[in-house]
């Protein structure tokens, strides 16, 4: 897998104060489509259909996309919309590429894993 960026831990810490209120928007975004049965993933209501037969998505999707879209062209990557889940690609001082992991609500990044593994076996930045 290759990433346009590789972030310092630094970069990636100083990053999250100002990435946090755009996740907490992007939860928002995503819960109001899932109330109004909007398949966010998929990017069509649930059934193919939307209200009343439209098949137009909602306002709320093209605002999701946007941040989602800053966030992505800024190199991070979003892992779960819901979440707030987002990772950040780093090099190790072993060479490894792994990503810094940092999920919506948490005081800033406190953990990483490999690219090959997810957010179950995230581990403490001390063995980064």
């Amino acid at each position: 897998m290759e990433f346009n960026h590789l972030f310092t831990l630094e970069e990636a810490q100083s990053a999250i104060e100002t990435i946090k209120p755009k996740l907490a928007e992007m939860i928002e975004l995503k819960t109001v489509c899932d109330q109004k049965g909007y398949d966010v993933y998929r990017h069509q209501y649930f059934g193919g259909m939307g209200p009343n037969g439209q098949k137009a998505f909602p306002s709320e999707m093209e605002q999701l996309a946007l941040i989602a879209s800053d966030l992505s062209d800024d190199g991070i990557l979003i892992k779960d919309l819901g979440a707030g889940l987002i990772d950040f690609p780093h090099r190790r001082r072993t060479g490894e590429i792994v990503l810094l992991c940092y999920k919506h609500g948490e005081p800033e990044i406190i953990a990483w894993h490999t690219v090959e593994s997810g957010f179950r076996e995230r581990r403490a930045l001390d063995a980064l």
